[in-house]
């Protein structure tokens, strides 16, 4: 027997939003570890708020709706309110009723600058890392480190000289010298201008550095700075020291890392160096021989590419192909 094509709206739901969501569903999972980390992070968010005054948004779910943004690639907070009007996944996620208001999105993203820095950001990514080590996921023997350029906000048209006092357009900088030295982004100062490689144009960018352990591919630091020559390597060091990355573990990373003085800081350390040895145009490479040679070379060298993986799910998935904030602390705080 056919049934008829009647829609009646009803005006009540017996069935709750929890038990909207598959039991089997991967972002259970992942709210169960959100859940446990916030719950660690109390002091720290009770502490950015007066004990007395006008009830804001929940912290918990500003962070929340803030990760949902990034793992469902959602590019705007207007989209994100959208969706969690609607979305049942989205608001049992972030801990909405059915009939609980959506707040706008500039109540959002007000609240969220500031709430959500470079210090929550940290505390949080630290939380995650120590409980993969509590489960033993990572291990502390074998690493890879390597960079990758991030574009800014900002556009060639906003570089111009610091001593600029005309208020030009910018756009008449076709064959003027310019560099970083003389001239800053009037959209985002902390910029710099940069490229990836001969041949490549110059872009205003920032470096982001991450550091992973080798047995599960897990990210294990991130450092983000100002785009330089030498940023890639003065990162490695910071990301190695704040890890605790001491006396026999390995480090993987590629050609750019090739250098006397990034090796020889390994070897002080106690760190061998799994580096790509980089020999093209006659140059002769840090990384001796007897290195190269040994099978956990080898390994180290197959398994760095892992690391490219993180840096395509951000630009991908993460909506950082293009950063949507300005400012070096911002750009830290979102990229971790």
């Amino acid at each position: 027997m056919r049934s008829p094509d009647a829609q009646q709206l009803g005006m009540f739901s017996y069935v709750s939003v929890e038990d909207r969501v598959p039991p089997d569903h991967p972002i259970r999972k992942l709210r169960i570890l959100v859940d446990a980390i916030l719950g660690e992070l109390d002091g720290l968010l009770a502490a950015r708020y007066a004990a007395g005054g006008r009830p804001s948004i929940p912290p918990e779910r500003i962070l929340r709706a803030s990760l949902l943004q990034v793992v469902y690639s959602v590019r705007s907070e207007r989209l994100l309110m959208e969706q969690l009007n609607y979305n049942l996944l989205f608001r049992w996620f972030v801990g909405l009723n059915i009939d609980d208001p959506v707040w706008d999105h500039s109540t959002l993203s007000f609240n969220r600058q500031r709430l959500f820095d470079e210090a929550i950001a940290q505390h949080f990514f630290e939380h995650t890392v120590l409980l993969a080590r509590l489960r033993d996921l990572v291990s502390d023997e074998h690493f890879s480190v390597d960079g990758t350029l991030l574009e800014a906000w900002a556009s060639h048209k906003s570089f111009r000289p610091k001593d600029d006092q005309d208020g030009g357009d910018g756009d008449n900088f076709r064959g003027q010298p310019r560099s970083n030295d003389t001239h800053a982004s009037t959209t985002d100062p902390d910029a710099r201008l940069i490229r990836k490689g001969q041949g490549k144009e110059a872009k205003l960018s920032y470096l982001a550095n991450s550091l992973m352990e080798n047995r599960q591919g897990l990210v294990v630091g991130v450092d983000v700075r100002h785009a330089s020559g030498t940023g890639e390597r003065d990162g490695a060091l910071d990301l190695l020291t704040a890890a605790g990355v001491w006396r026999g573990a390995t480090l993987g990373a590629d050609k750019g890392y090739d250098t006397q003085d990034f090796v020889a800081a390994q070897r002080t350390r106690g760190v061998v160096p799994h580096i790509a040895r980089n020999t093209g145009n006659g140059r002769r490479s840090a990384v001796p021989r007897t290195v190269a040679r040994t099978g956990d070379y080898a390994i180290s060298q197959k398994v760095r590419k892992r690391i490219e993986q993180g840096f395509g799910w951000i630009k991908t998935i993460g909506g950082l192909r293009k950063l949507p904030m300005v400012g070096l602390t911002a750009v830290r705080g979102w990229v971790t």
